[in-house]
Formats: C-alpha cells, structure tokens, sequence
C-alpha cells in the first residue's frame, strides 16, 4: 500500500491535441499516479503586459506571445470532455493550477466537486488576492514555493493559515529543467518545522533521484511533470516524464517506501534463523 500521492502535470504539454491529453490519463491510470493536472489561466489577464507582444515561433507560425498562450488553452467542452473521460477511471482525479481570478472561477463554477484540490503556482504565490479567494473556496489549497524568498513564503501561509482549512507547500527549483546542484532538498523538512504544515515536492529534474530524495525527506505529495516524448513543442517538455519513466518513478517509490520500514528497531524472522546459526 503506497503512502504518497502522486500529480501528474500536463500543463501545456498537450500542444492543443486531446489525443496526447487521453494518452497520459490513460498512463497516469495504468500506472497508478492520483491526480491529472492542467493549467487554467487567461493569458491577457494573467501575462506581463511588456511580455505579451513579443513574436515566438509556435507550431502555428509565428505569433504574439499572447496569442501563442491562447492557443494552449483548453476551452469548456475540452474540459467537460476531460472530465468525463476521468470519471470512468476509479482512483485517478484531475484539477488544475489556476492563474488569475477569472480562471479560479471558471474552475470552481464548473468544476467544484470534481476537483480535490486547487493548485496555485509558484508564479502567483505573491498574489494575495488570488490566494485569498482560493483559500476562501474551502478546497485543499496546493501551492508551489519556487522562486520565492522565505519572507514572500511566510505573507503566503499567513493568509492560507487565516483563511484555508487545509493546505500544502510544494518544495520546488522553477528552472525547467532543474539543475541538479540548485534543487536544495534539505529545504524540504525546514519548511515543515518553520510552517508546521505537510510539505511536497514538485520536481522539474530531467532524472529520478531527487524525486526519490524528496520522498525519503518526507514529501508525499510529488508532483511531475508528463509527457508522451521529449522531443514534442515546448518549453516543458525535456522537464518532463516521459511514461517509461513515469512507471519507473512509481516503482523506485513504492521500493524505497517498503524498504524505510517503520523505524522500530526489531530482529526480523530471517535474521532469527540466522542469528541462531552464527550465534548458537
């Protein structure tokens, strides 16, 4: 029985195309991840004004930054399509990281009792009003850390601890990918003596180990990343579990979770057959 709970971000890995979004629900099924995540955001709202007209090549030509955001996002019917999509498939649930007032609203009118938590990324953790009005939701709030001075963290709790019932911090480096030597784990049990709160990791490592690190730490709630391959559209993508690797992930899990045992110090029966032959 497994004792962590595992988020598999699709964000805007799915380029538009429902297809790749059915594939990895179907993998984060098969495989035994928990949750589905997408983004919600609308890009005018939401998008530094000074970044909105830059051009970018996108695979529909070459767009304003703003325009190319807008043809990630999911509409309505996608959503409900996601929705009933999910609910044929017991134990996995889906929700999405919100980015702006407008989407928290869309999701909580549409979506309220189907969703498990609210996510808020690291991006809105200084938007007070955004946390205000999620926290105020009575949903599990799950916010990511990354990028964030303790100083910007401890304004964030506050307000979650005023106005949520219940929610969890996600450890995090917001570099995609991750450098190795800046993922600073031992973050992880600070924040859960400074915030007296259940801390997570949301890893953007192009490896396992740190994931597996964070759990050994004491995260539970992991959240990566997914991808059907590396090579896709995006800025995400190399970031990203492909769904080989997200198996992996959640075998290495489940060993390592067997093998920290419970912490009380006994002489197991297979030690007792051999104490009994080397000490008689």
């Amino acid at each position: 029985m497994k004792d962590f709970y595992l988020i598999g971000e699709i964000a805007a890995n799915h380029n538009g195309d429902m297809t790749i979004i059915k594939r990895l629900i179907d993998a984060c099924y098969a495989i035994g991840f928990d949750c589905v995540k997408f983004q919600k955001r609308e890009p005018e709202v939401c998008i530094p004004f000074e970044q909105q007209f830059r051009r970018v090549d996108t695979p529909w030509g070459e767009l304003l930054y703003v325009d190319y955001r807008k043809k990630l996002e999911l509409n309505k019917n996608q959503f409900d399509y996601i929705n009933w999509y999910i609910s044929n498939k017991n134990n996995l649930s889906w929700t999405a990281s919100v980015w702006d007032l407008p989407s928290l609203n869309f999701i909580i009118t549409h979506y309220y009792k189907y969703i498990p938590f609210i996510k808020i990324p690291s991006a809105k953790l200084t938007d007070s009003n955004l946390l205000i009005a999620a926290a105020k939701t009575n949903k599990q709030i799950i916010l990511s850390t990354g990028m964030s001075t303790l100083e910007e963290i401890d304004k964030a709790v506050e307000i979650l601890k005023k106005y949520s019932k219940d929610f969890i911090l996600l450890h995090t480096n917001s570099v995609y990918p991750s450098p190795t030597k800046d993922i600073n784990l031992n973050v992880i049990p600070m924040l859960r003596e400074r915030y007296n709160c259940e801390i997570g990791y949301s890893g953007h490592e192009e490896d396992l180990e740190p994931t597996i690190a964070a759990y050994v730490l004491g995260a539970r709630y992991i959240e990566r990343h997914i991808t059907i391959d590396h090579n896709l559209w995006g800025t995400d993508q190399k970031a990203s579990l492909e769904i080989q690797a997200m198996d992996i992930l959640v075998k290495r899990l489940k060993a390592v979770s067997l093998a920290l045992g419970d912490g009380k110090k006994i002489v197991t029966e297979g030690e007792r057959k051999i104490k009994g032959k080397l000490r008689g």
